[in-house]
């Protein structure tokens, strides 16, 4: 069972170098950055994070959201949900999410992936199974050499609605405003879409901050 893409037709952004530079100024020394790449290192590396992947894990129903940062907009390229019939033992579900996340990386080709924080489960057993499809995404991410920065879901509301405690349906249909979709994305992919445009926008008030994120 193939999880059911929908995608819509299509920088804002900093490159790790002038990032490097801008610290390296703020900090009074000079950049390492200053002396030029090679030609063949320079060429293999984006110039801007302009595809992100957004990701809620989930071992029945991992959500995925795929946008691209346009000038003066961001586009969702993709959405979805990888669903596993309860019936799936959790070794074809896992195999599942790996191969459909295969496929979407080799498709939209984004360069960084923001995944949904860890939480704390009160049921073990839940916490394990979480843990699974989590690690079996990672892997998939990991291998294809994307970068990974890990966002609390309390900040990824409080970045798209304003408050942290907001209802998933408050979070769905800002998602689809923000991003002009024609019709409410479902709740899984709502919340990956929601965790792209938070990273989109610390992005963007890294450009002023200088500060660092948290990558796993």
């Amino acid at each position: 069972m193939r999880a059911k893409l929908r995608w819509h037709s299509a920088g804002v952004g900093i490159t790790l170098q002038q990032f490097n530079e801008m610290s390296a100024r703020v900090n009074g020394r000079k950049s390492r950055s200053a002396t030029p790449a090679p030609a063949s290192a320079a060429a293999s590396r984006p110039a801007t994070h302009r595809v992100i992947l957004g990701l809620d894990p989930s071992l029945r129903g991992t959500g995925f959201g795929v946008i691209e940062v346009t000038k003066p907009d961001l586009v969702a390229r993709a959405h979805g949900t990888i669903s596993c019939p309860k019936d799936w033992p959790h070794s074809r579900c896992l195999a599942h999410i790996a191969q459909t996340l295969r496929d979407v990386v080799r498709q939209f080709q984004p360069t960084i992936c923001a995944v949904e924080g860890l939480f704390f489960a009160q049921n073990l057993k839940t916490a394990i199974v979480m843990g699974e499809a989590r690690g079996a995404a990672l892997a998939v991410l990991g291998e294809a050499g994307l970068d990974i920065y890990e966002i609390a879901p309390r900040k990824v509301k409080q970045a798209i609605v304003g408050y942290g405690a907001a209802q998933k349906l408050a979070v769905a249909k800002m998602v689809q405003r923000m991003l002009r979709l024609p019709e409410l994305p479902a709740a899984d992919a709502a919340d990956a879409l929601a965790l792209a445009l938070a990273q989109a926008q610390n992005f963007e008030r890294s450009r002023f901050s200088l500060t660092k994120q948290k990558t796993i």
